[in-house]
């Protein structure tokens, strides 16, 4: 049953950003009933379209659209490559784009591979996944799997270097890159990619949302949990929400109940964001695990709070310390291709 008010006081937005959120209030988006799918898709892509285009012309980087074999329906992927030539391999950022599975394209959020670009030299890939309800259950994330494998075979014409590969998720992308790297643990031997790290921003990941976050912000502007169900049911039916043993961890990631084996792992969100605890859980999942994981819930901050309020202190360091991790990421794998790591530790020589 659709929840209808809010079921525990909220945290306080962060400063800079609680007024972006009163303007918000007035234009509500809202999943409930009969909503126009059709009409809500087009008003993403009418919000991302001025981002698209800037990346499109941008000069610093080149866009080239690959269509691939699918398990279904055949897919697109769009590779951004620095601009110039370089002839050793380069690493990539394998990018999974948000839209609480039912919308976006593989442009949306796409203009933060320039930054990535130019700060670690990355090409980044994004995957056009089907969207829900015309693709549901596993549809979407068997998707992005056949996508990543595809990649991995064809590293070396597409220049990456397989060795320095990340798997990157924003909120809905980011469940399915969870969804994802579950599949490449359990499918061992059966695809040629070895991830050297995960990350989740703000990943959705629970069908169930019965965290207390999830009833904090179960009303109101921004992404909120009844948008959050509506998706889920857009993907899962009738099972949405089941306490039974009837969604799979390839769905729903938080219904995994063992996260051993994953890469290192990046996880984070604001603590005014619906999936706060739901994320907070996974962390702590992956910590049981034995996995290497960071976790950060970014006081004051809802939803996608770095793309409403880009020039807001709490989002440049949010962004900076993404970019930290990622960059620590890749150096360590530098350093181990060197010989200064081994088994997890650096070398004497590293430190003399």
């Amino acid at each position: 049953m659709t929840l209808a008010t809010d079921r525990f006081p909220r945290p306080p937005y962060d400063i800079e950003i609680e007024p972006l959120v009163e303007i918000a209030a007035d234009n509500t988006e809202s999943f409930v009933g009969n909503f126009d799918l059709k009409k809500l898709r087009e008003e993403a892509l009418r919000r991302e379209h001025p981002r698209t285009q800037a990346l499109l012309a941008d000069k610093t980087v080149t866009c080239q659209d690959v269509v691939i074999p699918g398990p279904r329906n055949d897919l697109t992927l769009t590779v951004v490559r620095p601009a110039g030539e370089r002839s050793e391999p380069r690493p990539c950022i394998f990018y999974i784009h948000g839209g609480a599975m039912v919308r976006s394209d593989r442009y949306a959020g796409l203009d933060c591979s320039t930054i990535w670009a130019r700060e670690l030299g990355a090409i980044t890939i994004s995957v056009e996944y089907g969207l829900a309800p015309e693709n549901a259950g596993t549809g979407p994330a068997e998707d992005c799997y056949a996508a990543l494998v595809w990649a991995g075979k064809h590293a070396d014409a597409l220049g990456i270097d397989a060795n320095k590969l990340i798997l990157y998720g924003v909120s809905a992308g980011g469940g399915l890159a969870a969804s994802v790297a579950l599949m490449m643990r359990d499918k061992k031997g059966g695809h040629p990619v070895a991830l050297r790290g995960l990350f989740l921003k703000a990943p959705m990941l629970d069908d169930r949302a019965v965290s207390v976050s999830a009833q904090q912000f179960v009303t109101g502007p921004m992404y909120n949990s009844t948008i959050n169900r509506a998706a889920w049911r857009c993907l899962l039916g009738e099972r949405a929400g089941s306490t039974a043993d009837v969604v799979s961890a390839y769905e729903a990631p938080a219904r995994a109940q063992d996260l051993s084996g994953l890469p290192p792992t990046y996880l984070d969100c604001g603590t005014a964001d619906p999936f706060r605890d739901d994320n907070a859980a996974f962390a702590a999942k992956l910590w049981e695990g034995g996995v290497h994981a960071e976790f950060h819930a970014w006081p004051g901050a809802p939803h996608a709070f770095d793309r409403i309020a880009p020039d807001a202190a709490i989002s440049k360091l949010a962004k900076a310390t993404r970019l930290a991790w990622l960059r620590r990421i890749l150096e360590t794998e530098i350093k181990r291709q060197s010989g200064q790591v081994t088994n997890g530790k650096v070398s004497q020589q590293t430190i003399e």
